[in-house]
């Protein structure tokens, strides 16, 4: 049996014999020898980092890091929520007093998340 191939240009010749054909009771001893099931690895998957890609860096990075180690991580967790929880409120109070709507406070709050990991309060 004989095929070409010239839809590219490029003829080639493919030919099989019945010798390289695998004889009924070859095949039957290989198909034994495969397992029926392969099992497949799940891909491991790391689990996302909120990370700050601007920490260590910022005017106030060092001042946060020495805190940090100063007071301990626990307590200066505590801190740091204490902080942004009163921030929040006070852009909340902001936009109360102009009339901003909710998407508006939302991106305010978001943008201050920004400013303060460019300044490196989020170190």
């Amino acid at each position: 049996m004989a095929a070409t191939v010239s839809a590219t240009g490029f003829k080639g010749c493919l030919s099989l014999s019945s010798s390289s054909l695998m004889a009924g009771e070859d095949y039957t001893a290989l198909a034994g020898a495969v397992p029926m099931r392969v099992r497949v690895a799940r891909p491991v998957r790391l689990r996302p980092m909120m990370k700050n890609v601007n920490e260590g860096k910022g005017v106030f990075a060092p001042v946060v890091v020495v805190t940090r180690s100063v007071v301990g991580k626990k307590t200066f967790n505590q801190l740091r929520g204490k902080a942004i929880a009163l921030h929040s409120q006070v852009i909340n109070e902001f936009c109360k007093s102009i009339g901003a709507e909710s998407k508006q406070r939302q991106g305010l709050i978001r943008l201050a998340k920004k400013n303060g990991e460019m300044l490196g309060f989020l170190a």
